[in-house]
Parts: structure tokens; C-alpha cells; sequence
């Protein structure tokens, strides 16, 4: 949600892959992709902004904080960056999501969206249940 450089978000993108590899995730046994490159994460989370109202976002405590971190001047990016993991969770219908205390208040955005869309356009999305680890 903040500027990058080009060439360090690249960096960042093979370092975080090279962890990811060295923590032992074996790309033979699961999907190992980059998110940018798949255009239907971006192209859901325009269609579930368009069912998400600005209110219940700005209520969000991440919100809150990471706004007051940037003085003030909060972008739409962060705004919104809520509904895109939605859009992560909600395009592969998953029905369990693995999250740390700080997210259940995203989650549980995502299972409102799934709700909402479903009610309006018919079950599509399964909501999605909270997996909280005790770490």
C-alpha cells in the first residue's frame, strides 16, 4: 500500500520466495505463485469494493493505526486493501482461512462480503472460518 522502488520491490518479491523455499514449502506439493500476476485477485476485489461500504472499512483498527503512521494521509490502496485479501480468500472459495489475532477482524469482513454477495446474486461463496492458532 506504500511506494516502492521498482528494483527493491523485485528483490523483495525473490527473497520472500527464497524464504518461503527455505522454510520447506515443496512447490511439487502445493502452488507456489505470485499474486500480481494473476489479473482476477485485482478484478474481485474491484467487483467486492463495489459491495463493500466506505463506513465499515474505515472502522477497521488497522485502519486506524496504519493511517496515524502515515500522518494522517491514509491512501485508498490501504483503505481498500482489506477487501482485496477478501478477494484472495473468497477466489479459490476457500472455507478455512489460517489468521493471527490481528486479522480475524479481516476475515470476518470477507465472510460479510461472501454473505452480501451471496444473498444478491445466489450461493457462490462459501464463507469462510476462522483457524486461530494458539501461537
Amino acid at each position: 500500500t506504500m511506494p516502492k522502488e521498482p528494483a527493491a520491490l523485485r528483490q523483495n518479491i525473490l527473497d520472500t520466495t527464497a524464504a518461503i523455499l527455505a522454510c520447506g514449502i515443496d512447490p511439487k506439493k502445493c502452488f507456489l505463485f505470485r499474486q500480481s500476476l494473476v489479473p482476477e485477485h485485482a478484478e474481485l476485489a474491484w467487483i467486492l469494493g463495489c459491495l463493500t461500504n466506505v463506513p465499515r472499512l474505515l472502522r477497521l483498527p488497522q485502519w486506524k493505526m496504519k493511517r496515524a503512521s502515515q500522518n494522517s494521509e491514509g491512501t485508498v490502496g490501504l483503505l481498500t486493501y482489506p477487501v482485496l485479501q477478501a478477494a484472495d480468500i473468497l477466489l479459490y472459495k476457500s472455507t478455512h482461512v489460517p489468521v493471527g489475532e490481528d486479522q480475524v477482524l479481516h476475515l470476518e469482513l470477507a465472510q460479510d462480503i461472501a454473505q452480501h454477495f451471496n444473498k444478491k446474486y445466489g450461493e457462490f461463496f462459501p464463507v469462510p472460518k476462522a483457524i486461530l492458532s494458539e501461537l
